[in-house]
């Protein structure tokens, strides 16, 4: 009920007064003289009565609006709490599920969920945490304000629990955030692995193909004492092709264990394969092995070894092998992170193309060989095929390897120069982000400092001190372009895989915290500044008092931050000549930090000092008030409040007064004692 409400049922009460003495005025129209005395007394006592009721109507009119509106705040706050820790308590486990994908697109699918999460859902839930400290300040200020006792919310939702959970919310967030930069880079490593492995296999399997075959021959059964020979060293050229190609298998072996160490999704089917490759290169040993003893049997039946066919196996196996090595090389993927790295790999290749000549050097002298075998043949008129026995490899073979070595060089330097085109993009937006981030991070410290030196200053009246901090949020806000312009720079870095930034300091989550700790910070200081202004209008203190007392505050604050530990509080009393004992002590410090926080704040300082001037009810006042309405009984009935109270209020006090039981109660007697006392937290009820 508003107090116009108020007033108009006391000026009703009043009405009802006038006419009762309108009716006593009828009874004495024409009152004998010796009684004359009688009826002025009699006047005097109705009005007096009338004057002492309206009075009693309008200060419990006063008094239940200021609960009422009390208790619709508490109400809001533990809605308002509750919900965001429900939030909470949905998004943590989602922050904390750290399944992994199999491929980088789910990966970065999570990325982008997790991107939309920072953007879009995180920040109004950070508006709301900061909107409920600010009701809560509030709500507390007006409760101390109206001589109330403090708010003690429900079990779990006290401020400190909601910081609690939200510390807990970030620290799952940070740890989720590198987790997915991590599997990232491990689901990169692997695809880059699992490629190379897939060559190197194919490559392997390609020249093993058929070597199991021709090892289990025995042509060496029928063949002649030259054919014999020629075998024994056409085996010796295999063994050591053979020998050439163990580290291929060795590197097939090794990098099928680092994708098991990597915990690869397809590990099994790469574990099958490379299981085959090396079983079959046991089998190849131990045939190999088997057909040179045989071969070695038949060793006293060779007479003669075409001496140019052995070298051509011997020379042709290793620079075959040499080619081969050089496309996949050519062709092997790359990955770097630097200007650095790709010029590392650069200059390798340059290195590279500088062995080219002795290696074609080395082509023209196997060329050599055959032709001059085949002039033997040709000058001696042997009839054999100018084919080598004593190797695999053809001229054909090494033509066309060596052609396709010549083509994939331009094809490497072509991809080597974009890659370097792209690392120098990297760089770009890395300075780029560093430009931003060196300037947004120190502005949003010195905004920082700047608030906390307008909180704890004397800066003049409090309103010139709230303009000054609302010119610093209109800033602020005005800033927040440079943050998305800052986050839209570091998406362009991500989405380039760029992990690191060596020309800055900050990441983006620095900025992040940095910003949400700025826009708290200020909506926490004009609440602050608020709730003085609240204080001071409603206990009539003066500028210079508030001038004096912050004075007082900022001597005995220390460390200089807002805040006086319970040692700074002590010796301000002292100084002020308060005579402490420690159950006083004591009893002032549940006054001036209720909640047991370890320091005092200057709103709880200014309402310490400024207690015994402050115009607030008390529960006594509340209880006489009732007595005047109750006509002096200890009890009051439900009737005498209606006719008494507005409608909605006189509801409030019937449906929350205790019934009466002490002495001379009544059917339908309430006890307005135990209600009163109630009001100002000093009963259970």
């Amino acid at each position: 009920m508003t107090y116009v409400s108020c007033f108009y049922h006391a000026f009703a009460g009043a009405e009802q007064v006038r006419q009762s003495l309108k009716a006593h005025s009828a009874l004495w129209k024409d009152p004998p003289e010796s009684s004359a005395y009688s009826y002025q007394e009699l006047r005097r006592s109705s009005v007096h009565s009338s004057a002492m009721a309206e009075t009693a109507a309008n200060r419990i009119c006063k008094v239940l609006a200021v609960n009422q509106e009390n208790e619709r705040l508490m109400e809001e706050y533990e809605r308002l709490a509750s919900e965001l820790l429900e939030w909470i308590r949905r998004t943590i486990p989602w922050l904390e599920n750290r399944t992994p994908e199999k491929t980088m697109q789910a990966m970065q699918k999570k990325l982008e969920d997790f991107r939309d999460y920072r953007r879009k859902h995180k920040p109004p839930k950070v508006q709301e945490k900061c909107q409920l400290e600010i009701n809560f300040n509030t709500l507390q200020t007006k409760l101390r304000i109206s001589n109330r006792p403090a708010f003690m919310p429900s079990e779990g939702k006290m401020v400190s629990d909601i910081a609690g959970a939200w510390q807990r919310l970030e620290q799952a967030e940070k740890g989720y955030e590198e987790w997915l930069l991590n599997e990232i880079r491990r689901l990169e490593r692997l695809e880059h692995l699992a490629e190379k492995f897939r060559q190197k296999a194919s490559t392997h399997e390609t020249w093993a193909y058929g070597k199991e075959q021709i090892l289990l021959q025995k042509d060496y059964e029928s063949a002649s004492l030259t054919e014999v020979r020629a075998l024994l060293r056409k085996h010796e050229a295999f063994e050591s092709d053979l020998a050439a190609h163990q580290d291929r298998v060795e590197q097939i072996a090794a990098i099928a264990q680092e994708l098991n160490e990597l915990d690869y999704h397809d590990a099994v089917n790469v574990n099958d394969r490379c299981q085959k490759i090396c079983d079959q290169w046991d089998r190849l040993g131990t045939l190999t092995q088997k057909r040179r003893e045989a071969l070695e049997r038949m060793e006293k039946l060779l007479e003669t070894i075409d001496q140019l066919h052995l070298e051509f196996a011997k020379r042709a196996a290793p620079f075959n092998n040499w080619m081969e090595g050089a496309m996949e090389d050519l062709q092997d993927m790359f990955i770097v992170h630097s200007i650095e790295e790709i010029q590392s790999l650069i200059t390798a290749h340059e290195q590279f193309k500088a062995t080219l000549p002795e290696a074609d050097g080395e082509r023209q002298s196997i060329m050599a060989i055959q032709n001059e075998v085949e002039k033997v043949i040709q000058s001696y008129s042997i009839r054999i095929s100018s084919s080598n026995p004593y190797s695999t490899v053809t001229m054909d073979e090494l033509r066309t390897k060596w052609d396709k070595v010549k083509q994939l060089v331009p094809i490497r330097d072509q991809s080597l120069q974009e890659e370097l085109a792209r690392q120098h993009a990297n760089e770009r937006l890395r300075r780029q982000f560093a430009a931003q981030a060196n300037a947004i991070g120190p502005w949003i410290q010195n905004k920082m400092e700047e608030i906390a030196r307008s909180s704890i200053q004397i800066t003049g009246a409090l309103e010139d001190q709230m303009n000054q901090l609302k010119q610093y949020e209109h800033n602020i806000i005005n800033y927040k372009n440079n943050i998305d312009k800052l986050e839209g720079d570091h998406q362009l870095i991500q989405e380039a895989l760029v992990f690191d930034n060596k020309h800055t300091n900050y990441t983006m989550e620095h900025i992040r915290v940095g910003w949400e700790l700025l826009l708290t910070t200020i909506a926490r200081t004009i609440n602050e500044v608020e709730t003085q202004i609240l204080t001071r209008d409603a206990k009539g203190i003066t500028q210079e008092q508030m001038n004096e007392f912050r004075a007082s505050f900022n001597h005995f604050d220390r460390r200089k931050n807002g805040l006086m530990d319970h040692e700074d509080f002590r010796a301000c009393l002292i100084s002020m000549g308060y005579d402490l004992g420690e159950a006083e002590f004591a009893r002032i410090m549940t006054l001036v930090d209720p909640n047991g926080q370890g320091t005092v704040t200057f709103q709880s300082f200014i309402d310490f000092m400024t207690r015994e001037t402050a115009d607030t009810d008390t529960a006594e006042q509340v209880i006489a008030s009732f007595r005047i309405l109750a006509s002096d009984k200890p009890y009051i009935l439900a009737e005498e409040l209606r006719r008494e109270l507005p409608p909605d209020q006189a509801q409030y006090c019937i449906k929350r007064m205790p019934a009466y039981s002490g002495p001379g109660s009544v059917p339908g007697a309430l006890d307005y004692t135990a209600f009163s006392s109630a009001l100002y937290g000093e009963s259970d009820l």
